[in-house]
């Protein structure tokens, strides 16, 4: 009997090394678990911190073993495998019971039992498949015996956790307590850590929503595990076994809302790293982005724009119903047009009468829109105008028209309004952007492409190429004064004719205001916007020059060398022309635009900061006060000089006090600017700047249109940017303008630039270099017309201005 038994016992031991050898061989490399990285999203952040948006294949968030909360970890191994640290891949007493249950459960259709370790676990979700077979349950105790030679315990459980899927898009602990709780591993209760403990099994069984029963009795079973194993007290577990399963919705997580940066994020992401990087890599994106910021420019672009649109017209309802008996079911039916704002809702027109409509809304409500809050919808006639203002709501609503409407509190004269009562609104025609930026490290801190993100991702800030119109002057004017001329500078303001050539027609510019005003300084063609002055200007400089400016500025790479191209009907981005002003009010240094501060990769390692200058010795550990406050080199390349920037940039600011841009003096702060406004008003621009902060803001079709009689840069594009600066400078001190030192202030007369005399009343204070003077300006610059024409005989087409 023994040697009987002696021979049962080698011949098994021999049947259990050839397994080992059958089925062993053959098996996936375990060893490249040693540098396994798993597929790990990449978090986007705004400037603060807060979370902009995320990218990934897998919902995940890799957190190292020593970063896991201790509670997770014996929650876990609580539930899936308590003697994890003393077994040596295969727990032999779990198999055996397996086994057993196997056996009675046999003719019964049930699903087979198992008895993974989590070092098993790892081995199937790394190494193979889901097969349920004994072929598949042998390679893996194999595959975990060798794994658990090869790697320390920890190392495997890092493993285990990060990888492991959980139920709501969740494959790890750190995505699951966001994606269940909104709350971080060191947030969780304990209840919160047994759900998620009790998932790992079947997660779609445990259901928080659906199933919340069996996910309640599975979580109070793993509390039930976690007092036994004492993770926690036998009270804990009672009042946790109490507790209600509340799962917050992924949706509640703040998400700074700027989509068009997000994209613009996105973009570059991918053309630095590749999209495999950017959705498997784990990146953490900081960005320049200030929240605050955004807001207040998503908010006013959308006013603007929604202002100029209602001063053209009502283009009709976004639907109409005949069958009124059962409204509310018609409306709910009514497709809702992409791009309208969160606090919009469609109505439909019950019954009009004098003082107004009453309406229905989609929750069966009834509300009022009174006949003050509809006045605009005029109709629409050619060329942007409109027809005769409405006498009573029938001339613009009908009983049945669906229409977008917002709710509002007071009228324009501040009366407050009963509670329900809405306004009719329309989604605008025109479109758009705004760009702030920080004007001494191209920081981007607010940018919207469009008015509305989910009508249209086409960014107008950094995609669409338009026609500056006069905000490229002052780059015309700055390489002027970088010759040696002075804001004081006289230039002919008179009637110009050019001839183009044989076959083409003569040439002739025209200021805005149709008229001319002889010899004028070079301050008032900027404050005025004359384009005939800037023309004279150009061609005495020479287009080469200009157009090399525009390079330098990248304004425009190869702006043609046309005396046309003088007045901005030369191509740009809004981003570009920003950065360009940017560059004028910080003293002439080179900035590139960036809406990226720094990246890490899945480890905290930076992989790349826009900050390139070096300062070894700003990483103090202890500040006290006492020490010599680290001094950064400039390395930012001169595109001019300081004392040729500040006299543009002490225009410009005229161009707000007295100039085209006299609405943006309602700020009540230190501001420059330009309008900007092409052919027809296709294009309308206005852009300006505080000491500290650049923006710019651009309005048009995006398929160039006229704009409309009347409108231009200082009519639409201006109001949006004062709004803006307005909010954004709230409480902040009025900063004047730096003087560089080599610039002195006269006190001339500001129409002829000369010195101002006693007892004058039209003086400002205008900015001279060293060794130039007013009196150095009396000469007259003419430039060269091919026709002499007096004012009467030209006839004008318009023109850039």
């Amino acid at each position: 009997m023994l040697g009987f038994f002696l021979f049962l016992a080698f011949l098994g031991a021999g049947a259990l090394l050839y397994g080992f050898y059958y089925y062993g061989k053959g098996l996936p490399d375990y060893t490249q678990l040693k540098d396994y990285e798993p597929p790990v999203m990449t978090r986007v952040h705004a400037g603060d911190g807060q979370l902009m948006a995320e990218y990934a294949i897998e919902n995940r968030v890799f957190v190292p073993i020593k970063a896991i909360p201790q509670r997770v970890i014996r929650a876990f191994l609580a539930a899936e495998d308590k003697n994890f640290y003393h077994h040596s891949g295969i727990d032999p007493m779990g198999v055996g019971r397996a086994i057993l249950i196997n056996i009675k459960n046999v003719g019964k259709g049930r699903r087979l039992v198992g008895a993974s370790t989590i070092t098993q676990q790892v081995a199937k979700n790394f190494l193979l498949t889901n097969e349920v077979s004994y072929v598949r349950k042998i390679k893996e105790a194999i595959l975990a015996l060798r794994i658990e030679k090869a790697f320390e315990k920890d190392r495997i459980l890092e493993l285990y956790l990060n990888e492991i899927y959980l139920g709501y898009g969740s494959y790890g602990v750190a995505a699951a307590a966001l994606n269940y709780f909104n709350k971080s591993l060191g947030e969780l209760s304990i209840e919160e850590v047994a759900y998620l403990a009790a998932l790992p099994k079947a997660p779609n069984n445990y259901h928080p929503i659906k199933k919340t029963k069996k996910a309640v009795e599975r979580r109070n079973w793993v509390v039930d595990r976690m007092a036994i194993e004492g993770v926690i007290t036998l009270g804990d577990a009672a009042d946790a076994k109490n507790k209600p399963l509340k799962v917050a919705s992924r949706a509640q997580t703040e998400f700074v809302k700027a989509p068009y940066f997000a994209e613009e994020v996105r973009r570059e992401l991918v053309s630095m790293y590749g999209e495999d990087k950017l959705y498997k890599g784990g990146l953490s994106v900081h960005t320049t982005l200030d929240p605050t910021l955004q807001a207040i420019a998503q908010r006013q672009l959308q006013k603007g724009l929604e202002t100029y649109d209602r001063r053209h017209g009502w283009r009709g309802p976004v639907a109409k119903i005949d069958n009124m008996l059962d409204w509310q079911t018609a409306l709910g039916d009514v497709k809702s047009p992409k791009g309208a704002p969160a606090d919009w809702t469609l109505a439909v027109v019950l019954k009009l009468h004098k003082a107004g409509v009453s309406l229905g809304l989609l929750d069966g409500s009834n509300a009022a829109l009174p006949f003050n809050e509809m006045k605009w919808a005029r109709e629409p006639l050619e060329d942007q105008k409109v027809g005769a203002r409405l006498k009573q709501p029938s001339d613009a609503l009908n009983k049945g028209d669906v229409v977008w409407v917002k709710p509002v509190v007071e009228n324009s004269k501040g009366d407050k309004y009963q509670p329900n009562t809405y306004a009719l609104r329309q989604i605008p025609k025109v479109q758009g952007g705004i760009v702030s930026l920080d004007p001494h490290t191209g920081r981007v801190l607010a940018m919207v492409g469009g008015y509305s993100y989910a009508h249209s991702q086409f960014n107008r800030v950094t995609q669409a190429k338009r026609q500056p119109g006069s905000a490229f002057k002052p780059f015309v004017y700055l390489s002027a004064f970088d010759e040696g001329y002075t804001p004081s500078t006289l230039i002919l303001d008179a009637p110009f004719v050019l001839d183009q050539g044989p076959g083409q027609p003569k040439w002739r510019p025209d200021n805005y205001s149709k008229k001319f005003y002889g010899p004028s300084t070079m301050r008032l063609g900027i404050e005025k916007s004359r384009n005939l002055m800037t023309v004279r200007l150009a061609q005495t400089l020479g287009m080469d020059k200009v157009s090399a400016y525009a390079k330098r500025f990248d304004i425009t790479p190869n702006l043609p060398e046309v005396l046309s191209m003088a007045l901005g009907s030369g191509e740009t981005k809004l981003m570009n022309l920003a950065t360009a002003y940017g560059m004028l009010v910080n003293g002439g240094k080179r900035i590139l635009p960036t809406l990226i501060d720094r990246i890490q990769d899945r480890n905290g390692v930076t992989q790349f900061k826009h900050e390139t200058r070096e300062c070894p010795n700003c990483l103090a550990l202890n500040w006290t006060g006492d020490e010599i406050v680290p001094q950064i080199v400039d390395n930012r390349e001169s595109v001019t000089s300081p004392e040729s920037a500040y006299q543009i940039v002490s225009i410009l600011e005229g161009v707000v006090q007295r100039g085209t841009g006299r609405r943006v003096r309602a700020v009540g702060k230190p501001l420059g600017g330009k309008t900007g406004t092409t052919n027809k008003s296709r294009d309308t621009w206005f852009m300006g700047f505080s000491p500290d902060l650049v923006t710019g803001v651009f309005v048009g079709m995006d398929t160039p249109t006229p704009l409309g009689r009347k409108e231009t840069g200082s009519s639409v594009a201006a109001p949006i940017f004062r709004d803006f600066m307005k909010e954004a400078l709230a409480g902040k001190p009025a900063t004047p303008f730096r003087i560089p030192d080599g610039v002195r202030m006269v006190r001339v007369n500001a129409r002829t630039g000369q010195d101002a005399q006693v007892g004058e009343t039209n003086v400002i204070w205008e900015a001279f270099k060293q060794g130039t003077s007013p009196s150095q300006s009396n000469r007259v610059l003419e430039g060269q017309s091919d026709e002499i024409v007096s004012p009467g005989d030209v006839d004008t087409g318009g023109g850039l201005y």
